[in-house]
């Protein structure tokens, strides 16, 4: 299995979801399943059943968080190379087919985000691995899933 790097902020992060899941949510749905379970007939007990499902969707997030920190190690960004692209760097790339400009940071499993000005995508995408090690100047072709995607890197922010 590969390990893939995270912050110390998203480890956190992971680790409070996880603590939040099993400590506060399952409970509260074991709670509502007794409950539901004392109101008698359980064949047409549509609550029983709904929390029943609730508390397998919980167990099945709890699960995939656990799995995912279990691939993860805890980076120290400070000690990345400088002047290429690692995780943790805001890199600028150009689109050479339309002259876009678009911004990334390469980020860890739990700590992506695709709705800001500056685009957090995983470590471990075809974007990024196609980015990695590559310095400013440098042009790449990267496969997406999208098709073929001709980039050139503008800047690199350590």
């Amino acid at each position: 299995m590969d390990r893939h790097p995270i912050t110390q902020e998203g480890y956190d992060k992971l680790r409070e979801e996880i603590r939040y899941l099993e400590n506060e949510k399952m409970p509260e749905i074991a709670q509502a399943i007794a409950d539901a379970r004392a109101e008698g007939d359980l064949k047409e007990n549509t609550e029983y059943h709904a929390q029943r499902e609730a508390q397998g969707m919980t167990q099945a997030k709890i699960n995939q968080l656990k799995t995912k920190l279990a691939s993860c190690y805890i980076a120290d960004k400070s000690n990345m190379p400088k002047g290429v692209v690692t995780f943790g760097t805001t890199v600028t790339v150009k689109d050479l087919s339309d002259g876009l400009e678009e911004r990334y940071e390469f980020v860890g499993p739990g700590e992506e985000d695709y709705t800001g000005e500056v685009m957090k995508i995983l470590t471990s995408s075809p974007l990024a691995e196609g980015l990695l090690n590559k310095k400013v100047g440098d042009q790449v072709e990267v496969e997406v899933p999208s098709g073929m995607l001709k980039l050139e890197i503008i800047k690199i922010d350590d």
